[in-house]
Formats: C-alpha cells, structure tokens, sequence
C-alpha cells in the first residue's frame, strides 16, 4: 500500500471512529466479565528491549536482522492498524523510549487514530518509564528520573487517558523492595512480573499465593504495592505463539480438512483450567506476546480473534470458560472487584535463579566500567539539571542537551543496560550515547556558569578520565588553572579535589585569596603504566575544598617549595602503623597487608585479601563456581606515602591486582581504590575477582545490603523469607545480593560497612567477613539469549577496571548509621569539578543563588529541575530510616521566593500527577482480619501542599517522615 492510500484509509476510518459514541479510558472501559466462569484475560504484548542483541536504533528499525528479528517500528505501524478494525482488540505497550521515537514521526492523521485508542483504554500504555529498567544494579535516583521522562511524554502528548496505573516488569532479573515503593509512591495499583526463584515459583504455586500485597518500606507506613507472578512467562502461553516469529500451529477452522478448532480449544482450556487452580480468584492473566512480537499483528490478532470466538461458543454448552482481550489493569481492577484478601511480602525477590545451578548474581557486576561510567551520567545529569535553573537557560539548544541526556541516562536504567547483558557491540553503543549525551549537557553547565560567576569567558571544561588520574586540561600545565566546583547536595560540604599535575611546586588560593594547605601525591606505578594512558602527569595535586553550591579554587605554579611533595616511608618494623586524628591503620610488613583498623573508638582486627573463583559455565547473567575461592596467598608489595592532608598505601597484589588505600584527614573512612586486569584466560576458564574483609566481628551469618541506595535489607547466609532455596550446587553464588551503595554486618557491639562506588555483587560468607566482587571474565554463553560470552578486550587485552570502596567501622549505637547515609550521598553525588585558564583577577564572586543550608542536615535536595517552560520540579527526601531519624518540618518559602515562585502544588513521586488527585486501589492482607466487603481505595498519605505567592509563610511547611520523598512543581514567571 502506498504513502497515500495508507494516509487515505486513516483519514476514512478516523471520520468513522470520532462518529463513534465517545468511550472512556481507565479502568471504565475495561470488558465485563462473568460471575461463576474462569475469566481469561488475553493481554496481547511486545516485549522491546531498549538495546540487548542489537543497539537501540537497530532494534527500532529492525536493522540487522540477520542478528535478532527486530523491528520496533513496524511492531507499532502494525498494531494501530489492527487496532482500528475490531473494537474489541487491545494492545499494550511498554517502553516509552521507543514509542517516542515512532510518534515523531508519525502524521497528524496517525496521531488523531493513536489518541483516539488511548481514550478509549485500547491502546494502553503500561509501565510507561523510559526503559524497562532493572532492579538490582540501578540506584532510585535513575529510576525515578527515567519514569519522570516517560510519564512526562505520555502526559503531555495524550493526558490522563495515558497515564499508567500498573507496572509491568516481566523481564527484569529479580525485584527489589524499593522499585515497589516507588510504584506506590507514583500512585500505581499494582505490578506484575515473571522472573522469580524456581524454588519461590514452586511453593507458591503449590500454596496459591503467586499474588501479594508487598510491604515495600519499613519505614514508611502504607507504602505498599499488589504484586502479581505470571503463571508461565511473559512470552506466549505454550503451543499458542501465533506470531511470524513462531512455528506454532494457526487455529484452521472452516471446511479445511485440517480444521483443528476443537483440538486447539481443547488444549487452551486445559491449560487455563491448569492456571486457575493456583490463583484465589476466577479471573486469570495470559500474556500474548513475547520479545519484538507483532511486526505482522494481523497475523496475532486473525488466531486470537478466532480462539476468542471458539472458547466462548462453548459457554452455550455449559463451558465455564470467558475470555476476551483485556490489559494487566484491567486483570488487576478485577482482583480489586473480587474483594479477596491477600498474602504479604515483606522482603524482596533476589538472587534469582531460573533453574538449579543458576543463580543471576553474576550481572550485579558484570561490566562494571560501565556500570561507574553509569554512575557519572547520573552525576552530570544532576549537575547540569541544577545549573540549568539556577542560571535560567532557556533556549533550544540548551533544553535539547539537557533532555538528550535525560533520555540517555533512561536507556541507561535498561535491564540489559546497566545489568551489562548486553552484547559487546550494543555495550560499545551504550558508551558512545553516554558519552556524547554528557559531553552535549556539559556546554550547558559551561554556559550556566558563565553566568553565575564573574568569568563569563571561563572553559569551564570536564574531565572523564579523572579516575586513572589524567585530565587533558592540565596535562601540559596546571599553572594559572581554575577549578570550578559544583555541589549537588542540599548543604554545605568539605570534600578532598585531586587534580592530576606534573611533579611541581603549587600553590593553592580560595576566592577570597587565602591560602589553601596543598600536598603533591606520586600516582600508583600500575596506574602510570597503562599503556593507553599518556604520562604526562605522573602526581595528583590535593587539597581540601568547600562549596556551598558554587566555589572556585586557584592553583598558581610557584618556585619555591609551598606545595608538600609527599615522600615514601622507609620503616622496617613488623609492622607499619599510619593515622590520622580520626583513623588508624596497621600494616602487616610481612604480608604487606591491611592488619587491623580503628576509628571511632572502635578497633578491629579486620585483614583484606584478594581472590578468584574459576569457572567453566558463568556469563554475564550467572555466577557459577566450580570450587571453592583461590586466595592470593603471596605477600604484597606495599609502599606508604605519608603526607599532612593523605596518607597512602600503595599495594601490589600480583600481576593483575593492585591497589591503593587511603585516609584523608578529618575524614571517617578508609578509602581502597582497586585496580583488576587483565583477567588472564590462558586455561580457558572465566574468573570472578573479589576482595573480602575479615574481621571477628560475631555476625551470626546475618548481613545487611541497601535496596537501590535507600533502605538496608537483612540477609540470612542460606536463607529466604517464603522457600527454601537450593543452594546444594551453588553456595556460594547463592548468597550474593547486589549492592548499589552499602554492605554491612554487625554484632551487638561493633559494625563493619562497605560503601561502593557503582554497583556490585556482595556476601558474608563467613561470620565477621564481607566480600564483593570486583571484576568478572569469561568465555562461555549459557544460552541464556545473549549470544556471546561476557570476554570485555581493550586494546587487544583483557579490560582493566579502577575503582572505589570505603570502608566503616564503628560502634553499634542507636544513630551511628546516620553517617553512613551521610557519606553515601556525598560519594554518589560529589563535587563535580570544572576547569578553566584563570583570568586577571583573582577574586570571582558567584551570583545570588537560592541557599538550601536552612533545610535540616538529614534533607536530601534529590531533584531541582525545569520542567515545563515556566516550571520547576522539585523533590526533597528525608534520607534517614525510622532507625535513625524522625518526623522533621522545615519551611521552604524562602526557597519558593528564591526561584521566582508564582505558585506551588505537590504531586505524586514522577510529578505528573497531583497529588490530591492519586486515588490508589485498597487491598488487604490475609493476616489482618479484614476482608472488605466492598472495593476501598487509598488517597494521599497527607494533605498536599498547594499555595500561591500571596500565601503566609506558614503554609510552605514541608513535614518528612523517615525516608519520605516528597514532590513539588513550582510555577514560575
């Protein structure tokens, strides 16, 4: 059919639909269903990764086939136009990402159709973030971010009618307790899933609780979220895939003589008859549809029309059987009508394992350059979203910049993205839209800083490569260089800047002129001799530096000795003791390695070795040992550098491990910057690299990870809250939880913790040890789809990674753990550091900006963002559990006043929605008691903030509860 006449037929059928009686959206139009008959609801799907076998644009326009078989945009052409033909038919569709990208291009006539389904609930939108992300290796600041893009396209495009109201996370590789707090905090009703342990899967088949009510925060009351597991998979029931992609037989009715209606009824009662037997209601959920299915839907919808139409024939008969085509919304607003009461889920669904001998705890570190270099777009996401309203950059330019790295850091939460499950060319794909998406929102923060201080011809230039201690900008010289430093935090902060320099004598001024203490520190030998690395800085210039938003700092080449050079320790005792006035390390001169730590008034003997497990059959999803770890016996190689502000111990492990440990003065922690690879590979095994800390702390097999950077969940060795798991195989693999920022254990006295720098796999193995896993190589696929092994080269050898741990002790007391939610934000959002050439003057001054230091100490300022044109979004969080902290109030009219504020009201956790319009389903708990006899509903949890200029002060009051998140939009001029 040609542009025309398609064109031609969408006008016709668009007069004939709009003369239609006007439908409504919502759970309104969902199907009647019937009283007394199993309720099959047909939800008719595609599953799109964004970037998996093929980049995201392949995948869209279904290049490369020869690869994977998809076409996204020809999924969506094709189902709006069976769409427009039965009334009846539904569709969902998942990933914003991809339908933005087709809506672009789409006709005005297309885009009346498209409305026009969504308003009548047939096109509906599920999900509705940027990507499907995972749940295990993304922090909730991205996931919030990339539902914020989503929910913000579709509602600005369609309206309320394409707001989602369930979540639809089928692919991802386990679930997490805080991906269901935020559903429930953006006001969802429910989420279904398809990924969960086979031995979870088996109990709760066999106890008919495959559907919960998950508890999704300790801390926050009423945070909860229906949880539902599909009963096969997201893919087709089986034997019934009647897609182009698949094989399986076509319903044949008619005189053909190979009719085999009754047989094909037949068989999908019998499995719906399965089905129903393990869920509480007669309403059961059959997905139709599975990955980049319905390119050709005609072909989907022609068999299901027909298996719609034979299955309900026979309720004339006395079959109890109903179906029809239907959304996961419209299955939930049925479980809601049923007034059941349900189990609870109070803990999450990791590790998962698909089968004996296969737990998925390799991807919580597969990849992971990729999964720091993640964490650095977040970071100038953060930066230049901030910048971008405090300078007020408003033109097209700028907004696109901005936007572009918006939507790339979505991509980026991916499930086959940060999980690094991707192919190596798609991974390769990811890097360069990174870092092309980071350096475009750059040239805004350049321009916003142009403005906010007096340089207006600063560079303000970044650099990427920082952590391997080289920065183009001062290869040459760092004499008469400025360094420009954001803070993205709330409140004031002091932090150590490290800026790579020649060996060379500096001196360091702050605006107002003053002289900052400064030492030179050598770079790690390992570091100076990567071969892609240019030596032309050898030393890193450190000093420490304070910023409340914007601060700039001045280093000026000097003759004379002003900067301390700090010079290797001779000692040739048994061992090396090096502190500060807050920490205390011994060194084992033996061994060369760490022997004991103390710091707040708490010493632990506490050894850290290096270790690999050998495998045959891990890839980039699994870790699958084949024996016990191999600790790296030999002594290391340590020299110790001691200076004023940092001390450093610069180890070697072997030849492919070695490592640097830190303390900086006046700071409560010991920092270890690692350095892993090559992995060799010369016996054909792939290989897990880790570093445990043992420490007699008496753990009692109990430990402690955090859930996407917010609350800590406890974790048994062994254990599961609803199963028991089948660790006979895997002992080890199966006691890994991903880690997004801390790891800790703890006896009635003593604490040992682990912050991250990105995420990774950790365990506590042993009573008093954690352990994480650093690096991982290997050279088998498993079949588990991705096709290749994970085998990461650079420069025809194995990838070297670089980076960060830091570790914690302390005394078990009520309050002690506030300081490790105050060092996580600190590590996870940093000053970002800018360089320009100092001009003439010596003094800059940076222009009235609004202070957020007022906000009390355990506030987080998670978002400040434009939003629409003449809007801000606006998001503070109260970062402390109920452990640790309480209800705390504060005031933020000055703040309102301070952006140029019209107006203020609160929405719910995306900022699409107002708050005093969420209006969530109400289900309740088997254990409670209660079993409603009529359908309930939950509203906000508080009166939403709503005022205008002409308001009192009084009625800015913002009040958080522990962990409470709470979102603002503000009008401006």
């Amino acid at each position: 059919m040609t542009y025309l006449a398609r064109n031609f037929l969408l006008t016709i059928i668009l007069v004939v639909i709009v003369k239609q009686s006007e439908s409504v959206c919502g759970y309104e139009s969902c199907p009647a269903t019937k009283v007394n008959m199993v309720n099959i609801h047909l939800v008719p799907h595609s599953h799109n990764d964004v970037g998996w076998l093929k980049t995201v644009d392949q995948s869209y326009y279904g290049y490369k086939n020869d690869i994977h078989h998809a076409g996204v945009q020809y999924i969506l052409d094709s189902v709006v136009t069976q769409l427009i033909q039965d009334p009846k038919r539904r569709f969902i569709q998942v990933e914003t990402a991809f339908f933005a990208k087709w809506w672009k291009v789409q006709s005005e006539t297309m885009k009346k159709v498209v409305t026009k389904l969504v308003n009548e609930g047939r096109f509906e939108f599920t999900g509705g973030a940027w990507s499907m992300n995972d749940e295990a290796d993304v922090n909730y600041q991205g996931v919030i971010d990339q539902f914020t893009v989503g929910l913000k396209f579709l509602n600005e495009t369609f309206g309320a009618c394409a707001r989602p109201r369930v979540g639809w996370q089928i692919d991802t590789f386990g679930h997490s307790r805080e991906q269901a707090a935020i559903f429930a905090q953006m006001g969802y009703d429910g989420q279904f899933f398809s990924r969960m342990d086979h031995n979870d899967k088996e109990t709760r088949l066999k106890n008919r609780t495959m559907e919960m009510i998950w508890d999704a925060s300790e801390s926050m009351s009423g945070v909860n979220l229906f949880s539902g597991m599909l009963y096969n998979f997201y893919s087709d029931t089986p034997g019934f895939c009647f897609d182009i992609l698949c094989t399986d037989e076509p319903i044949i009715d008619g005189n053909s003589i190979g009719n085999n209606v009754k047989q094909r009824v037949d068989d999908f009662i019998s499995y719906a008859k399965e089905m129903s037997e393990h869920y509480v209601t007669n309403h059961i959920m059959v997905p139709m549809g599975g990955d980049f299915q319905y390119e050709d839907a005609k072909v989907n919808y022609k068999n299901m029309d027909k298996l719609i139409k034979y299955i309900n024939e026979r309720q004339a008969s006395g079959s109890a059987y109903n179906i029809f085509y239907s959304t996961p919304s419209c299955y939930l607003n049925s479980l809601h009508q049923s007034l059941e009461s349900w189990p609870n889920k109070t803990q999450d669904f990791f590790p998962y394992a698909h089968e004996r001998n296969s737990f998925w705890t390799g991807f919580f570190t597969s990849r992971p350059n990729q999964k720091r270099f993640e964490r650095d777009g977040n970071h100038m996401l953060q930066v230049v979203k901030q910048l971008s309203v405090l300078a007020n950059l408003t033109s097209e330019q700028q907004n696109n910049d901005l936007h572009y790295l918006r939507q790339i850091m979505g991509v980026m939460q991916h499930h086959d993205a940060i999980t690094g499950t991707e192919r190596q060319a798609v991974s390769d794909d990811y890097d360069r839209l990174m870092y092309d998406a980071i350096v475009g929102a750059s040239n805004n923060a350049r321009d916003a800083l142009r403005i906010l201080t007096n340089m207006p011809n600063g560079e303000f230039e970044i650099c990427l490569r920082l952590n391997i201690s080289e920065c183009a900008f001062t290869k040459d010289s760092a004499d008469n260089v400025v360094v420009t430093l954001f803070n993205p935090l709330a409140h004031t902060s002091t932090q150590y800047v490290r800026i790579p320099v020649k060996e060379e004598s500096y001196q360091v001024t702050d605006e107002k002129g003053n002289q900052v203490l400064s030492e030179v520190v050598p770079v790690a030998g390992q570091v100076l001799a990567l071969e892609y690395r240019p030596n032309d800085t050898q030393h890193e210039l450190v000093f420490k530096a304070t910023a409340n938003k914007i601060a700039s700092y001045f280093i000026k080449k000097v003759e004379s000795s002003q900067t301390a050079t700090i010079k290797m320790r001779e000692n040739n005792d048994p061992e090396t003791v090096v502190e500060n006035s807050l920490v205390k390390l011994v060194i084992d001169n033996k061994t060369g390695r760490l022997k004991s730590v103390e710091m707040n008034g708490v010493s632990e003997k506490i050894v850290q070795d290096f270790g690999v497990y050998k495998t045959h059959t891990s890839c980039a999803y699994t870790f699958r040992q084949d024996g016990d770890i191999e600790v790296f016996e030999d002594d290391f190689v340590s020299t110790i550098y001691e200076g004023t502000l940092v001390k450093e111990v610069h180890q070697q492990v072997n030849e492919w491990i070695s490592q640097v440990i830190r303390i900086y003065e006046g700071v409560n922690r010991v920092e270890f910057e690692w350095m892993v690879g090559p992995i060799p590979i010369d016996d054909k095994l792939g290989r897990e690299f880790v570093t445990n800390f043992k420490s007699e702390i008496s753990s009692n097999g109990v430990f402690y990870t955090d859930s996407n950077g917010r609350e800590l969940m406890k974790r048994k060795r062994n254990m599961r809250e609803d199963f028991v798991a089948d660790l006979s195989r895997q002992p080890v693999s199966g006691n890994f939880y991903p880690v997004t920022s801390r790891i800790a254990l703890q006896d009635e006295s003593k604490r040992l913790v682990l912050l991250n720098d990105r995420s990774q796999g950790g365990a506590s193995l042993e009573d008093g040890a954690l352990e994480m896993l650093l690096h991982r190589r290997h050279l088998f696929n498993d079949g588990g789809g991705v096709g290749e092994a994970l085998n990461e080269t650079q420069y025809g050898k194995g990838l070297i990674a670089r980076g960060k741990l830091y570790l914690v002790l302390d005394s078990v007391e009520k309050g002690n753990t506030a300081n490790e939610r105050k060092a996580e934000k600190e590590l996870f959002l940093p000053f970002w550091k800018f360089f320009s050439r100092a001009s003439k003057t010596e003094q800059l001054t940076t222009k009235n900006i609004p202070d957020f230091n007022d906000l009390p100490q355990s506030v987080h300022l998670l978002t400040l963002e434009s939003f629409t044109k003449n809007e801000i979004l606006l998001r503070f969080e109260n970062f402390l559990d109920k452990t640790e902290g309480s209800l705390i109030s504060f005031n933020i009219r000055d703040i309102f006043d301070n952006l140029g504020g019209l107006s203020i009201r609160e929405t719910t956790l995306d900022g699409n929605l107002p708050l005093q319009e969420m209006k969530r389903f109400k289900f309740h708990a088997q254990d409670s008691g209660n079993k409603p006899s009529v359908a309930e509903y939950s509203t906000a949890p508080h009166n939403p903030l709503e005022a205008d200029k002409f308001d009192e002060a009084s009625m800015f009051t913002v009040s958080l509860y522990p962990m409470q998140i709470r979102t603002f939009v503000i009008k401006t001029d």
